[in-house]
């Protein structure tokens, strides 16, 4: 729920702030290899033209192999009702790269999927999606890798993903100072899909407390602050937390896996125009 923009280019500059956010993922403790994600993406609203641009950088890491993506997005904005639809397309490169420090029982040399001397391969591509938020809630729905690039080289094909996502502020009571944040997120490749639940608790607009479950995997508590900054307090700065704890069968040699995000989002504050009239009269 605070990274929309990577999955749905749609998003860009909707919240009408500038706005930049870096996550690091360590995933699987305990494995040699386990998953390191590095993810930062960026954004803004352009205003005179009613769009938002934005750019994301993703860095994994999985044993031998290693993925990278930037992609550029792009959003027109349409004000609806009490809150604005944003129709977006997203384009970039996506590489791949496998190393050749591998461990096998078997003899592999014949395997033209396991390079001998590593090998890397890089491809063109594009994602686009719908994306509506208003003061109480969001909901997007998008896709990836759209024209499912191909790296030969790697023997990988990036096939094409779905999602839908959506989430409510519900202030309890209609008290300001109590907000529950339900959410979720439905990933899908066509042939399988997960669902993401989630469920934050937000006091006094600074503390979050949560928890969040994906099916078949893992339930993962979180825990964040917030805090309004800037003089006229309209930028906000927020750090999350979470841990992972495995449901799956991996959670026999996993100790679980951890996630740390930053946010920070200000307003670009125009200086007033300032004119100066004469006239004859006031001379």
């Amino acid at each position: 729920m605070f990274d929309r923009i990577s999955i749905n280019p749609a998003v860009a500059g909707t919240s009408g702030q500038i706005c930049a956010t870096g996550f690091f993922r360590q995933q699987w403790s305990g494995f040699e290899g386990a998953p390191k994600t590095g993810l930062f993406n960026a954004q803004m609203p352009i205003s005179k033209i009613s769009s938002g641009v934005g750019i994301s950088v993703y860095l994994d890491e999985l044993g031998q192999q290693k993925s990278n993506f930037a992609r550029l997005s792009y959003s027109f904005h349409r004000k609806i009702g009490p809150g604005t639809l944003g129709i977006g397309l997203s384009a970039g490169l996506i590489s791949h790269s496998l190393g050749n420090n591998w461990i096998a029982r078997d003899n592999v040399a014949d395997d033209t999927a396991i390079p001998n001397n590593g090998q890397s391969d890089s491809g063109f591509d594009l994602g686009a999606g719908l994306y509506y938020t208003s003061p109480t809630f969001w909901i997007g729905l998008s896709s990836t890798h759209l024209g499912e690039p191909e790296l030969d080289d790697v023997s990988i094909k990036a096939v094409r993903h779905y999602f839908v996502q959506a989430g409510y502020d519900w202030k309890i009571g209609g008290n300001q100072k109590y907000v529950l944040q339900p959410s979720t997120l439905i990933k899908s490749d066509g042939t399988s899909t997960q669902v993401d639940l989630t469920a934050t608790f937000l006091y006094n607009n600074q503390v979050w407390l949560g928890v969040s479950y994906r099916t078949e995997d893992a339930i993962a508590p979180l825990i964040g602050y917030q805090m309004a900054t800037g003089k006229d307090k309209k930028s906000m700065l927020k750090i999350g937390y979470s841990y992972d704890v495995t449901t799956s069968q991996l959670k026999n040699y996993s100790s679980g896996s951890h996630e740390i995000m930053v946010n920070y989002c200000f307003l670009l504050v125009p200086k007033p125009d300032l004119q100066i009239y004469k006239n004859v009269r006031f001379l």
